[in-house]
């Protein structure tokens, strides 16, 4: 497995396991639930430290607009599957231009490695 590839796949569980912290920031109630208040913990731990192992070959600065633009969307569908969150047409245009933003970057950037 080349060292990109790996690279990109620590990132791709980092991105989860921040999604499952998030998540259970969220079914945690403002910490009152022990049991997800320290999932949360645990869930955001491992992503910091799998993001650190992918940050060895990915440039910090292309690894968290990845990041942070997969994490927005993909928290965006769990918050509107999972929490039954409602979206309106601005959120969902300021979502779309956060996919476009990550496309332009990962796909037209000199500064990603392929």
């Amino acid at each position: 497995m080349s060292p990109l590839f790996q690279a990109y796949a620590f990132l791709c569980a980092a991105i989860l396991c921040e999604l499952s912290g998030t998540s259970f920031l969220q079914a945690s109630q403002q910490f009152t639930r022990p049991l997800q208040t320290g999932l949360m913990a645990i869930s955001y731990l491992t992503s910091f430290y799998l993001m650190s192992h992918a940050l060895k070959i990915v440039p910090v600065s292309i690894a968290y607009a990845i990041w942070s633009g997969l994490g927005i969307v993909l928290i965006t569908i769990i918050g509107f599957v999972v929490f039954k969150q409602k979206l309106d047409l601005p959120a969902l245009a300021g979502v779309g231009l956060i996919v476009a933003g990550v496309i332009v970057v990962t796909g037209f950037s000199n500064s990603v490695q392929h």
